[in-house]
């Protein structure tokens, strides 16, 4: 009965998001191209708000825990284990005064009506993950852009999204160069759960009726142990704290 009712709610969902996406393409370009960074950041929040306001269409609801924990003023590293594309509206809505900046694959970076343009001018780097030097290079600049304008880089180390919830290995490789390049950054593991359940039946129907959580663990300075043991702290905090 859920999944009969998720088509139609789907079918809107859908329409309503197509829109948003045309819509907002023309005023990030605007905003960027006539007013600067400042004015792309305020439209691309405003992006986010309606990307995440729109699941409400499909009976989503929200739980974010810890954002007080969530430092200011400061390079920050956001890593999450990764479920669904609606980690990424959360993170961008809900974290938005850090100024998230992703580490995104480089098939995002053309194609999509507002994701692409943002991934291309907001500050988030496009990987290639066929090339590990290209990669690494865009993930270095990324981590001496948030070095220098105290602003928070968003990695998903599973590097593919979990279909079902379980939590995939975690490859060290794009949190280790963030470390080592952003040296006064803190880590702020979170915890994502139920996101998958967006997209159990596939991208149609959507799934209907999910709560959505982001439990935001305390923040860890990059100075405050050799990385090996930061990296099997940050996976072990976020791990231990996925229900599937």
């Amino acid at each position: 009965m859920q999944k009969i009712l998720a088509y139609p709610q789907s079918a809107i969902y859908y329409l309503l998001l197509g829109l948003t996406l045309v819509v907002f393409h023309v005023v990030q370009w605007f905003s960027f191209n006539m007013f600067g960074y400042k004015a792309h950041k305020k439209s691309v929040d405003a992006l986010c708000f309606f990307l995440v306001a729109n699941t409400y269409l499909l009976v989503t609801r929200y739980k974010i825990d810890g954002l007080e924990k969530v430092p200011t003023g400061v390079p920050i590293i956001i890593a999450a284990n990764h479920q669904s594309f609606y980690d990424i509206t959360t993170i961008g809505w809900f974290m938005r005064k850090v100024h998230p900046k992703f580490v995104s694959k480089i098939e995002l970076g053309k194609g999509i009506p507002s994701v692409s343009y943002n991934l291309k001018h907001g500050g988030s780097v496009l990987i290639n993950r066929k090339d590990p030097k290209q990669a690494l290079t865009a993930i270095r600049e990324l981590a001496e852009y948030i070095e220098a304008y105290k602003r928070a880089a968003v990695i998903f180390p599973e590097g593919t999204r979990s279909k079902t919830g379980k939590p995939k290995p975690f490859a060290e490789n794009g949190l280790k160069i963030l470390c080592k390049y952003a040296p006064s950054a803190y880590i702020v593991p979170v915890t994502i759960n139920n996101s998958w359940k967006m997209t159990k039946w596939g991208s149609f129907p959507l799934g209907i009726g999910n709560k959505l959580e982001f439990t935001i663990h305390n923040p860890i300075s990059v100075k405050e142990m050799p990385f090996a043991e930061l990296f099997q702290k940050t996976e072990k905090l976020i791990i231990e704290d996925i229900h599937w």
